[in-house]
């Protein structure tokens, strides 16, 4: 079996699993998670996050960014571009007025009310979704890449995390070379510090 359809099929078994829980369970088990992302030391001290906003039944990073706002953190969203089939990145500042509606009706920012950043040097904190995750870092998500060509871009270190729920950690997901390692994975439950960060 193909690395690439070993990972679909963890893809969709994790995906069907995760649209079986109830809405209240899902911003429940968020609320608990954020609030441990909230207590990371590499949070606390960063001055400029990159979050996402959630869509279908992830985790709802929405409570992330508002509490990241809440902080006075400078915060950042990625918007597709669907020419460059990349992501770009703004700032955010008020999410009832700079984020709308996109594209496969993920919420992003809207280009024309935000300033948009090329220059990620200064980004402290990554929060990365994704689908699944394994406990020394391992991240599988939704198979358009646009998450390792964003990190190709960035010459730094900035903390890299993933906040998940705790259905959605696997044993083993098969790697390629251009995929990344997360450094924390959040569930409700714990707090990872991943094994190949250690």
């Amino acid at each position: 079996m193909s690395i690439q359809t070993r990972k679909q099929s963890i893809r969709q078994s994790i995906i069907a699993a995760r649209l079986k829980m109830a809405e209240a369970e899902r911003l429940h088990l968020s609320t608990t998670i954020a609030g441990r992302i909230a207590n990371l030391d590499a949070y606390r001290t960063a001055v400029t996050v990159l979050g996402y906003m959630n869509f279908g039944a992830e985790f709802a990073a929405e409570f992330f960014v508002r509490q990241a706002l809440l902080d006075g953190k400078q915060v950042l969203l990625p918007k597709v571009n669907r020419d460059t089939k990349q992501l770009d990145v703004y700032r955010v500042t008020d999410l009832a007025q700079d984020v709308a509606p996109g594209l496969w009706d993920i919420p992003e920012p809207r280009a024309e009310h935000c300033y948009k950043v090329d220059d990620l040097a200064s980004v402290d904190f990554i929060l990365l979704p994704g689908v699944a995750f394994t406990r020394d870092g391992a991240r599988l998500g939704y198979g358009g890449g646009f998450y390792d060509k964003l990190l190709e871009r960035i010459t730094h270190r900035p903390a890299l995390a993933a906040a998940a729920f705790a259905m959605q950690v696997a044993e083993d997901i098969p790697q390629e070379p251009t995929d990344r390692k997360v450094e924390w994975l959040i569930t409700e439950q714990e707090t990872i510090r991943c094994a190949a960060w250690a």
